[in-house]
């Protein structure tokens, strides 16, 4: 689904990571750990297009997307991507349903099969019938399981969540990662920045990001075992 291919960033005389060399296939659910300040976000928006590497490719479909136009990328966000971002990214002065509703357009739904998604998907997250609420008034835990609900209707094939759980006490970040394990275990490639062992325990790899080093693939451990930290060699 998508191969990254010795990525590099940096910002000016300092190297945030190089020579990073990934796979993220359909149906894997990946953890990407480090300390703060390592660059994981910085990774994410490289594969979500929002950011460009200094150096490497980011192949999807055998198409390298570090080349892309506006017009190729706005169509792999539409098309292919879901993003959920720390800071949830919803329109605040709209309603749950009104944020909800923008990720049914691309596919054209009708009106009622939307309708029906988007109640299915709050329920899912623990928010039936909050489709009337303005955004503004939610919590910030609130407000990133309409991210997530979001996601859920449009259907992508690429997930990329910058830490899902920040915001959300253990059950609500339970739900959380039972919907992105249920969306990676239907075929979605799903690539996780996170310090929760909860999340790194439930992905079938973890990727560990130190400065100025690679990106190291490391098996998780099975859920329940206790988590051990990953390195890069």
């Amino acid at each position: 689904m998508i191969d990254i291919v010795k990525l590099s960033k940096g910002f000016g005389t300092r190297t945030l990571w190089s020579d990073v060399t990934v796979t993220v296939n359909p149906g894997e659910l990946l953890a990407l750990v480090g300390p703060s300040g390592s660059g994981k976000s910085t990774l994410l928006n490289c594969i979500g297009l929002l950011d460009r590497p200094s150096a490497g490719q980011i192949l999807h479909a055998g198409k390298d997307m570090t080349q892309f136009g506006r017009r190729e990328i706005r169509h792999f966000r539409r098309d292919v991507l879901g993003y959920l971002f720390q800071n949830y990214a919803l329109i605040e002065n709209a309603t749950v349903a009104a944020n909800l509703e923008v990720a049914t357009k691309p596919q054209r739904s009708a009106r009622g099969k939307a309708g029906m998604a988007i109640a299915e998907a709050l329920e899912r997250v623990g928010l039936a019938g909050r489709e009337k609420e303005m955004i503004h008034h939610l919590s910030g835990g609130e407000q990133q399981r309409v991210a997530l609900a979001r996601i859920m209707v449009k259907k992508p094939a690429v997930v990329l969540a910058d830490e899902p759980t920040g915001a959300l006490d253990h059950a609500n970040a339970t739900t959380v990662i039972d919907i992105l394990r249920e969306m990676s275990d239907a075929g979605c490639a799903v690539v996780i920045a996170t310090h929760d062992d909860r999340v790194r325990d439930r992905c079938d790899a973890a990727f560990a990001v130190h400065e100025n080093a690679l990106v190291t693939q490391a098996p998780t451990k099975p859920e329940g075992a206790p988590a051990e930290q990953v390195s890069a060699s």
